[in-house]
């Protein structure tokens, strides 16, 4: 088996270089590591479509190779897909991400991006996050984390699926918590309740601009069981099956009931 290691947190970091250490030690597999050069959180599925991307190899303190690119996550799974490496991956994992991805910030984070990214292109995933030892449940990094336990979860998860594959078109998204975990739950997506505010950081810069803040405000939660975020709050891994489909199948036949052919006639008329 073929695995592409990636990230968003960039090559460098803590969690990407815990996993990597972990998942060599997987008998018979090949691992490849592709990463951002630099930290690009938040990201999401952006991609780099307006100028090239640069590729530097690297090598790790402990002699193994990798890739550092000036691009996204998405184009770190794309190329491996591609071929940058040779023969194309058959599991991307994703991470390890310094701070949690839970409910609603899935959509935003660039650690879910690269496993759903590999979802598309039919290659199994796993995208894999940690909450920081001082426990926060927003989604900016902090400073310490331990890496160890989420390290070795997932590799024993990926020795899982080696043996018994995820669905089609199916993700795994990990959370573990900063203490020792009392025990895994298999997840829905819980909600974020956000209170961003409009904060003015100064009130004049020399060009005539002004500089605000609005996101970076640790969020509330609706802690509803058998979430990924009421998990976490609990001291529990949550794993969360994710993909891609994202209509509202329930809504079709609703929808046909409309008249839109009387709306295109107005917008053609």
């Amino acid at each position: 088996m073929r695995i592409l290691l990636t990230n968003d947190d960039g090559i460098g970091a803590q969690g990407l270089q815990a996993l990597r250490r972990e998942l060599r030690q997987i008998d018979g597999i090949e691992l490849d590591v592709i990463a951002p050069d630099s930290n690009r959180s938040a990201s999401a599925r952006s991609i780099t479509v307006r100028s090239p991307l640069s590729v530097q190899e690297l090598k790790f303190e402990d002699g193994d190779l990798g890739h550092a690119t000036d691009g996204t996550p998405v184009d770190c799974v794309r190329f491996a897909d591609v071929g940058l490496l040779g023969q194309k991956p058959d599991l991307i994992v994703s991470g390890i991400n310094h701070g949690v991805n839970l409910g609603d910030d899935v959509t935003y984070s660039g650690t879910v991006a690269a496993a759903l990214e590999g979802v598309i292109l039919g290659i199994p995933a796993i995208a894999v996050s940690q909450q920081s030892t001082e426990r926060e449940m927003g989604y900016m990094p902090q400073r310490r984390y331990d890496f160890n336990i989420a390290a070795r979860f997932t590799t024993a998860t990926v020795r899982e699926l080696i043996d018994n594959p995820l669905p089609e078109g199916t993700l795994l998204n990990i959370n573990v918590p900063g203490a020792d975990p009392e025990g895994v739950d298999v997840t829905k997506l819980g909600r974020r309740l956000y209170t961003d505010e409009l904060r003015e950081v100064e009130t004049e810069v020399e060009d005539g601009r002004r500089l605000y803040r609005i996101y970076g405000y640790e969020p509330g939660l609706d802690d509803e069981p058998g979430t990924d975020i009421g998990a976490i709050a609990r001291q529990r891994v949550a794993v969360t099956p994710l993909h891609l489909d994202l209509t509202h199948h329930t809504g079709i036949d609703g929808l046909r009931q409309r008249d839109f052919e009387r709306v295109l006639g107005f917008a053609t008329g």
